[in-house]
């Protein structure tokens, strides 16, 4: 029976837990340039409605690293831009491929991709998701922010390490919410009022914390939000498909700068994320992106190995 990737809540805590730990078994083959070729033979097909450059890269590359290849196609390249349905889109490439990964506009357009092909269906981005990137996202932090012990990542990693997220309630947010639950991890997002994270989802988190001993908070004060937090991320004020609200966002979402006066609020081990692109001087100041406490570029590295990881996971 297929698997597939859609949301962070796919995994269950087991499921998680191994894909992290096979992510690191790849990345500690690749320090030592170890061959790991599970998927030769295997191909997988890329559907992008959005720009992308780590996304995109990351995929392709980590196919081809584990023996595999990518096809790239876009939006203006497939009949879907003509009128196909997603259907006979789902239908045709299941004939052709072992796997999808869509970069979508919308999210229940992945679903439907889903329902109708017999191939794992991974979700690349969409409105409401992102879930590889915060999967990865939650394997920098443990490596950061934790003792990996006898080369296992365990629940224990997990604990007592309080996350905050500030800026936009959106499919970082969303998918932030669900993999802290499901790790049993602290996190506060804090946004402006008004623009807290999906409603369903939050729900859907505040349940699952209450099985694994999460703490789950909202709040719109940035400056008590920091306070004892090991990790601060953030993200754009407008994403894609929402730049009539620029001038707007730009306004209300000016408090929530993550900047050096912020950053003096929290401990001074604090670790700074984001999954960029980053708009500089907007959400994130050129100073704190570049500086000591940044762990962005960590972040990009390890999409690589994350993503290998669930292409292996969900192929065999």
């Amino acid at each position: 029976m297929k698997k597939d990737f859609i949301s962070i809540a796919d995994l269950s805590q087991k499921e998680a837990l191994e894909v992290l730990n096979l992510a690191l078994s790849i990345k500690s083959k690749n320090k030592r340039r170890l061959k790991f070729q599970p998927l030769k033979g295997k191909i997988l097909a890329m559907i992008f409605e959005k720009p992308s450059t780590r996304t995109r890269v990351s995929f392709e590359v980590g196919m081809l690293k584990l023996g595999g290849n990518a096809i790239f196609l876009s939006d203006k390249e497939l009949q879907l831009k003509r009128g196909e349905t997603i259907v006979d889109t789902a239908r045709t490439l299941s004939q052709y491929v072992d796997g999808i990964v869509i970069r979508a506009n919308r999210h229940k357009d992945i679903i439907e991709l889903s329902t109708h092909s017999d191939l794992p269906v991974i979700n690349g981005l969409s409105d409401l998701e992102h879930p590889c990137q915060v999967l990865s996202d939650v394997f920098t932090v443990i490596e950061k922010k934790s003792e990996i012990k006898n080369k296992k990542i365990t629940l224990d990693n997990f604990k007592n390490i309080k996350i905050t997220y500030i800026g936009d309630g959106d499919n970082i947010a969303n998918s932030l919410l669900l993999a802290s639950a499901i790790f049993g991890m602290q996190l506060t997002i804090c946004t402006p009022k008004g623009y807290e994270p999906d409603r369903e989802i939050t729900v859907k988190s505040k349940n699952i914390a209450e099985q694994t001993g999460a703490v789950i908070e909202l709040s719109n004060n940035p400056l008590t939000s920091v306070k004892d937090s090991d990790v601060l991320y953030t993200d754009v004020w407008v994403s894609m498909g929402k730049e009539t609200e620029y001038e707007t966002r730009l306004k209300i979402f000016q408090p929530y700068q993550v900047n050096q006066k912020l950053l003096n609020m929290a401990k001074k081990n604090l670790i700074v994320m984001h999954c960029l692109p980053a708009h500089r001087g907007e959400e994130i100041t050129s100073e704190v992106l570049d500086g000591p406490n940044s762990v962005v570029f960590d972040q990009v590295k390890n999409r690589l190995y994350v993503q290998q990881a669930i292409l292996t996971y969900l192929f065999r």
